[in-house]
């Protein structure tokens, strides 16, 4: 299959141990060991969260504030700019219902801020997408509570087609084979919702035309996948990537056209 280079990243969670190593090694021993160096570097990065009120609630602005400090509390004031920022930060709700992606303005000394609403009360998880200059890709995660009365939770069940609906688009993603821990295609393939014409006119958001967030069901392993043509515009946007292992993933699609990005969810069952 040929390579194309794609940012994946993943949660600590997904960082396995490296295997022995001998006089040869095959690409998953060499792979296995980039992912313990990953993580041993990401264990030297640390990161404090903080709201802006003890007790947030819902609708209403809220300040995020997040600090990057090395092991020894030291700010982290270089960080790379990947897809034109240096932080992507993505909010979710406990049962996936609610996604935002967001970038906060960097203040210096390694502190960013943004302000933004979360829709209900209930558990949030906020995600900071970062590449510290020399130590690579990497994400750091903290979960905040909204106060006020918690709405039911809303299935994350595994659609039954992958054809959607959304700001009079018709999107339907395609899998080449649904598989865990192996590289695959995602292709998201965007026709008018009315007229069932190709999409061909698609603007590059954040450099690239579209990108995808992947989470798993409990929101603990988090992959954010670019596009293999980024200077695609339509109608297909593809992309690659590897489910690490079986079980219920929830991906977000984010694309632009006429200068507005909208937002296309689907969930799949890996086995």
């Amino acid at each position: 299959m040929k390579k194309v280079a794609i940012s994946i990243l993943l949660t600590a969670a997904l960082l396995t141990a490296c295997g022995k190593s001998g006089s040869s090694m095959d690409h998953s021993s060499h792979s296995e060991m980039a992912k313990e160096a990953d993580s041993k570097q990401e264990g030297n990065v640390q990161t404090q969260f903080k709201l802006s009120t003890d007790k947030p609630q819902p609708n209403q602005d809220t300040a995020i504030t997040i600090k990057i400090q090395d092991k020894n509390g030291k700010p982290i004031d270089k960080l790379d700019t990947v897809h034109e920022k240096q932080m992507h930060l993505i909010i979710v709700s406990k049962d996936l219902s609610f996604f935002n992606h967001i970038h906060p303005d960097n203040k210096g000394n390694g502190e960013f801020t943004v302000t933004t609403q979360f829709p209900t009360a209930g558990d949030y998880k906020v995600i900071a997408d970062i590449t510290p200059t020399g130590m690579g890709a990497m994400n750091k995660s903290q979960w905040f509570t909204i106060q006020g009365n918690v709405p039911a939770p809303k299935a994350i069940d595994p659609d039954a087609t992958l054809t959607k609906g959304v700001d009079g688009k018709e999107v339907t993603l395609s899998i080449d084979h649904l598989m865990a821990g192996m590289e695959l295609n995602l292709n998201f393939n965007i026709k008018d919702a009315q007229t069932k014409q190709p999409v061909t006119d698609l603007q590059p958001y954040l450099g690239a035309v579209g990108h995808v967030v992947i989470l798993t069901q409990d929101a603990e392993n988090y992959l954010h996948v670019h596009p293999t043509e980024e200077k695609a515009s339509g109608p297909d946007a593809k992309f690659m990537t590897t489910f690490p292992h079986s079980g219920v993933y929830k991906i977000w699609g984010q694309f632009q056209q006429n200068g507005k990005v909208f937002t296309v969810p689907f969930v799949v069952k890996v086995p």
